[in-house]
């Protein structure tokens, strides 16, 4: 073939040199071998030191390697393989017992339905394996032993087990393990074969016709269990493993989950007693919670409080509460949460363990392969790998649908306590420093895409160029995905004191914070920037970043008081300043507060007193200003009775979308218009003019759904359900219900108006 240099030593780099002189990648190799990529890649790592000779021969004829270089890699392979313990004396028949089930076993139900009917309704000819994996903590040995103590009349011609030892830093070697089994089923200690695949297959011709039942707990990897496995036969063999054994063929798969809560509280009630349980049930709930419904944990917790008999639940519930203390509360006598993990965690290569640790930093509830890439200094591809294997370890949950990981509250808890330990503060904040100035940039980028004075042919400035969201809708789904991430990152800047970039983010935000009014956290948004205004001296930026606080009092907490007294001091700032626009939303936003409040005079002689202000002034700012008080001061004149002259108000808005603001887009245009189409609606209902009032609140709700903004479609299907209503039409009651429910997804005040509005329609006794 190439002439290569015979290549001795390392058997993992080895291979990777004849893969990679072959031109062949994992996946092809791993196809022509008939090879798992995972086991190639553990091999590849060094994970795998002394692979078995067939595959060692499979992977060489794959490879194409001539006598001399497949003698070679098989001699690289025989060096790493575990020597053979000299005989100590005479062989003993070895049992392989099942452990010792435990009493008080709880839930799994549906998982043990699942193995009992594979066990019923099993194929004679065709063994069955099964494959239990899951994090560390979820009880799969415990689920297993009583699985094969539920199972073991099926089988009457022997049940074995196995501990494989794959926590350990030496797992178990197949050669052993098969020495063991042999010797369980009566062969002589002398009949036993020297060779590891001759031993397999004296085992599998043993029980090739028999009905055996065979645990293997605590598998390490693929090739490991392989050559364990019955070939023929009507066998069982149950696997537990932390890791997912992708690469088993034809196996169930039993992946445990958490305990719901109700069945968390169960274990402790059977591990306590149902008197203590009872006297303290909501102790009990809340120490479930604490344990993150985690058998293990819970386990543990149970365990404490029974060698403590006098202890009340709700103490031990106080000192779990402190996240820094919870994982010492979780230990009695040898049981402790933090060694479970740890076990795992011993078993990861350096770049997973930083990866994992690194991660825990990361904000929200999940994280992306980009967060964590930046928090742990890897490349996405080198991060990405990090997540799949750290998932296929059971120590991460991956999201069905997309691209993004989270922890378990306890195993994040020990992944941050590892941070601490090995990183220490300095690289700590290094890392969330590095992360927060990546993940401004990128916000800021991303926000522009809503900005309409923005040229949106220009570079944003986003750190990824490649990866970064292309045009508004991917720049609208990463900036809701990511928005714990940024956030932290706001927050970090603050606290920093990275002024100039808390400004810059949030300004970026304006226009999308539009998008999603029912976001309370536009005011801590806001309150930032305001403080980093003042911070840099900036009494424009002041004016500017005090309004759009007050609109977030106003519009996302709705707090009007609040609002009123920010509108207030940013009217003050923007006089200061000489800022005439500013003045004028200022005005414009405490008119808003006075009105929620009841102030109905007062907010009208600060919207024609805005109105003035702002018709003054020529820029296409002024002219969108002028339009949102327009529309404000005809709602306003509405609500007080005054229907005709606030339809005569929203007209002459409704002229000025017509006509179009110089430098503003149609799209935007096209917006504004909808809110005056809206406002135009209601002003015809409120004259009872309700099938003129019908066509412009349609318009309106059809505009806002395709423009995706939640805040204002839900307010609108509300005016159009009431109209509906009104007429007796048959999309009424359909109308007012969608209404209902979305109002109360966004937590919206209107919840009360379309609950009454549902009320007033059963009341009328109109079938719809």
């Amino acid at each position: 073939m190439r002439g290569a240099t015979p290549l001795t030593g390392d058997f993992g780099q080895q291979l990777r040199r004849l893969r990679a002189g072959a031109g062949l990648s994992q996946e092809a190799l791993s196809h022509a071998a008939g090879v798992s990529v995972r086991s190639l890649a553990d091999m590849e790592r060094g994970r795998t030191r002394g692979p078995q000779r067939r595959t060692v021969q499979a992977l060489a004829e794959a490879l194409g390697l001539g006598d001399d270089e497949a003698a070679d890699l098989e001699k690289s392979a025989a060096m790493g393989r575990p020597r053979p313990r000299a005989a100590s004396g005479p062989a003993v028949p070895a049992t392989l017992a099942l452990p010792r089930d435990i009493q008080d076993f709880t839930a799994r139900a549906p998982a043990l339905g699942r193995l009992l009917d594979l066990a019923r309704d099993a194929d004679p000819g065709r063994p069955v394996v099964t494959v239990v994996t899951g994090q560390p903590g979820l009880g799969k040995t415990a689920f297993a032993v009583h699985a094969a103590h539920r199972l073991a009349p099926h089988f009457p011609d022997g049940q074995f087990a196995l501990d494989l030892r794959g926590m350990d830093p030496e797992p178990a070697v197949p050669r052993d393990l098969l020495a063991r089994l042999l010797s369980a089923m009566g062969v002589a200690g002398a009949s036993i074969p020297a060779d590891a695949d001759d031993r397999a297959g004296l085992w599998r011709s043993l029980v090739g016709d028999r009905r055996v039942l065979l645990l293997l707990d605590n598998a390490a990897d693929e090739s490991q269990v392989v050559p364990l496995l019955p070939g023929t036969g009507p066998s069982l063999t149950i696997v537990t493993s932390r890791n997912a054994l992708a690469g088993l063929e034809s196996v169930h798969r039993s992946d445990l989950a958490l305990l719901r809560r109700e069945e968390a509280v169960e274990l402790l009630t059977r591990i306590l007693g149902a008197q203590r349980v009872r006297a303290e049930a909501q102790a009990a709930r809340d120490l479930a919670d604490l344990c993150g419904h985690l058998p293990l944990a819970v386990r543990i917790a149970g365990q404490r409080l029974l060698s403590r008999p006098h202890e009340r639940l709700d103490k031990l519930v106080a000192r779990l509460a402190a996240e820094g203390r919870r994982l010492d509360g979780l230990q009695a006598g040898s049981l402790r949460v933090r060694a479970a993990f740890a076990l795992s965690y011993r078993q990861l290569p350096p770049n997973s363990r930083t990866f994992l640790r690194r991660a825990a930093l990361a904000a929200g509830a999940d994280f992306s392969p980009e967060t964590g890439a930046l928090l742990a200094g890897l490349s996405y591809d080198e991060a990405l790998a990090c997540a799949e294997e750290l998932t296929d370890a059971g120590l991460l949950q991956s999201d069905a649908g997309a691209e993004r990981y989270r922890f378990h509250d306890l195993l994040r808890l020990y992944a941050a306590e590892q941070t601490e330990a090995e990183d220490g503060p300095a690289v700590r904040d290094a890392a969330l420093d590095r992360t927060a100035r990546w993940m401004l940039r990128r916000a800021t980028a991303a926000a522009l895409y809503f900005e309409v004075d923005h040229d949106r042919t220009a570079q944003h400035g986003d750190p990824d160029p490649d990866g970064a969201p292309a045009g508004r809708e991917e720049a609208r789904a990463w900036l809701e995905t990511e928005r714990a991430q940024w956030l932290a990152a706001l927050r970090r800047a603050h606290g920093t004191g990275w002024h100039r970039q808390v400004l810059d983010t949030a300004e970026a935000m304006h226009w999308f914070s539009d998008v999603n009014q029912h976001w309370e956290q536009w005011v801590e948004v806001f309150r930032r920037s305001v403080d980093s205004a003042r911070s840099l001296g900036s009494r424009r930026e002041e004016a500017v970043h005090l309004n759009y606080l007050a609109w977030a009092y106003n519009l996302c907490v709705h707090d009007p008081q609040a609002a009123l007294t920010t509108a207030d001091t940013a009217l003050v700032a923007a006089r200061d300043c000489g800022d005439g626009l500013q003045e004028g939303w200022a005005l414009g936003y405490g008119a808003g507060a006075l009105h929620r409040l009841g102030r109905a005079e007062e907010a009208h002689s600060r919207l024609r007193e805005a109105a003035r202000r702002l018709a003054s002034q020529d820029s296409p700012q002024a002219r969108l200003a002028e339009l949102t008080i327009l529309n404000s001061l005809g709602t306003l004149l509405r609500h007080t009775g005054r229907a005709a002259e606030a339809l005569d108000i929203h007209r002459r808005s409704e002229q000025i979308c017509r006509t179009g603001i110089a430098g503003r887009t149609d799209e935007l245009m096209a917006l504004y218009h909808a809110v005056t189409r809206q406002q135009i609606g209601n002003d015809l209902a409120a004259l009872e003019r309700w099938h003129e009032a019908e066509p412009p609140l349609r318009q309106a709700l059809a505009d806002f759904e395709a423009a995706q903004m939640p805040a204002w479609i839900e307010p609108a299907r509300l005016d159009l359900g009431r109209v509906l209503s009104a007429t007796g039409h048959r999309e009424a009651r359909e109308t007012l219900i969608a209404a209902h429910d979305g109002l109360a997804a966004l937590r919206s005040p209107l919840l009360v108006q379309a609950a009454a509005a549902l009320d007033a329609l059963d009341q009328a006794g109109t079938v719809m």
